[in-house]
């Protein structure tokens, strides 16, 4: 699990490095990416995706809607909870995170089998699964 951890802050800090000039922190990388990838979503919906707790991404999402990223809407379906929707800078943002996560997941497994790309895809799952 160490090396996870290891892995984890290289990872954040090969993000920060690549995305410098939007000077964003890596829950704010995090949230924006998963909202460009997955859509509008509840913060419930955020908070699983993200594996942060709802009452962390209070302040993550504040920054984000400060900064033009993101607005709150209340839900149609559930009048009680907002969805969280990207703006066109928020897109324009969120792309340039998953184009810079995808770049980094494709220079590190670029070296590796079919079969240790599977096994690693397998461990992250079963990680997913037992938090």
């Amino acid at each position: 699990m160490l090396a996870l951890q290891r892995a984890t802050h290289h990872t954040l800090h090969a993000l920060s490095g690549a995305l410098a000039e939007l000077n964003l922190t890596a829950a704010e990388i995090n949230a924006l990416g998963n909202l460009a990838e997955r859509g509008a979503l509840s913060v419930s919906q955020l908070s699983a995706e993200t594996g942060t707790k709802a009452s962390t991404l209070t302040g993550v999402l504040d920054r984000l809607e400060r900064r033009g990223y993101l607005t709150r809407e209340l839900d149609a379906a559930d009048r009680r909870s907002f969805r969280l929707v990207l703006t066109e800078q928020g897109a324009t943002a969120g792309e340039q995170v998953r184009a810079a996560i995808s770049d980094l997941e494709n220079r590190a497994l670029a070296g590796l089998t079919a079969a240790q790309i599977a096994g690693y895809h397998a461990v992250v799952t079963a990680l997913e699964e037992a938090s």
